[in-house]
């Protein structure tokens, strides 16, 4: 037996147990693993799904440009898809995303625009709006808008959610996810509580996002906005893939913290994963720690590979030079 092409492949990942991170923490620990996705990320699901779903609608047309603002993962998923069926892709990332998600995007022969991070959603020099902007200019392309594209949620209610639920027998009763689109949590969330409303859905978020103060006050302050270093969560919108319904609360966590427990990840428990990966893991054990007994069953949902962070969260200079390591 064989796949017609890699991009089947997708999907089935597997359920590790943590063992060593887990000290003081009574629950059963499990990690959704979605590096073994062709595409080494989570983001291959609903990258296949928003192409799909443009095809039947007709928006995407044989021969035509997908363009995309990412931080890297969606876009890798997206140009695995695109090289299956012929599309071009042209990828618009944040000047803080790694080296080495430019240099994947382009080795599977996407066009890579770098834009500053710095500047407001709105301004012309933001991922989003050249993004935008391309859309318009060029022929025959389709922006999927991974932010407000409910097929990317609809992947995870598809696929994700239920793997989780018969790899756990039923048994989940925590579920734990960074957020940035907010498709990944809010699919998968969706389907679980439909199969046990008790199942509580934890949000991971960072500190310069404005989803935690907007879930617990509905403000959206925008003195919550600043710079940070962390890749793939967190947000300066409010996505339409965010239903706040189905997130029962938010945590944030730190640059650092994210980045040691990602470090740690890869040392004991031989999962060598993203930087945000680290900062799910590390802000669900908190929540664990206090909350949680030896009945409950907490999975971690784990987006990316540690191939993506090797100038940064794997180089012990780097690590220095930011303070998280002396």
């Amino acid at each position: 037996m064989y796949l017609n092409h890699i991009s089947e492949a997708i999907g089935n990942t597997p359920l590790a147990k943590l063992n060593k991170v887990t000290a003081g923490v009574e629950a059963t620990i499990l990690a959704k693993v979605e590096y073994f996705n062709p595409g080494n990320s989570v983001k291959d699901r609903m990258a296949v799904k928003m192409i799909e779903d443009a095809e039947k609608a007709g928006i995407l047309k044989p021969g035509g440009t997908i363009i995309e603002g990412t931080s890297g993962n969606t876009g890798m998923g997206l140009a695995l898809a695109a090289s299956a069926r012929g599309y071009k892709c042209i990828f618009t990332l944040t000047d803080k995303q790694s080296p080495e998600k430019i240099n994947i995007l382009k080795a599977v022969g996407a066009d890579v625009i770098v834009c500053p991070t710095n500047v407001a959603p709105e301004d012309p020099q933001s991922y989003y709006s050249v993004a935008k902007r391309l859309n318009r200019e060029i022929p025959n392309s389709f922006y999927p808008n991974q932010y407000d594209n409910l097929s990317n949620t609809a992947a995870h209610y598809a696929t994700t959610g239920p793997e989780i639920w018969e790899q756990t027998e039923g048994k989940v009763t925590h579920f734990a996810c960074g957020v940035g689109t907010g498709g990944t949590i809010c699919g998968i969330s969706k389907y679980l509580k439909e199969q046990n409303p008790a199942i509580k859905s934890i949000g991971l978020d960072t500190y310069g996002s404005v989803f935690k103060k907007y879930k617990e006050t509905g403000i959206f302050d925008k003195n919550e906005i600043y710079p940070y270093k962390t890749e793939g969560i967190g947000e300066d919108i409010l996505p339409k893939n965010v239903d706040f319904d189905l997130i029962d609360l938010f945590i944030k966590v730190t640059d650092k913290d994210g980045a040691l427990m990602t470090r740690r990840l890869a040392k004991e428990e031989g999962l060598f994963v993203g930087w945000s990966c680290g900062t799910a893991v590390h802000g669900a054990l908190e929540y664990a720690k206090e909350n949680l007994t030896k009945d409950d069953v907490l999975v971690i949902l784990l987006p990316d590979h540690g191939t993506r962070y090797l100038a940064k969260i794997y180089n012990d200079d780097w690590m220095r030079a930011e303070g998280y390591i002396e």
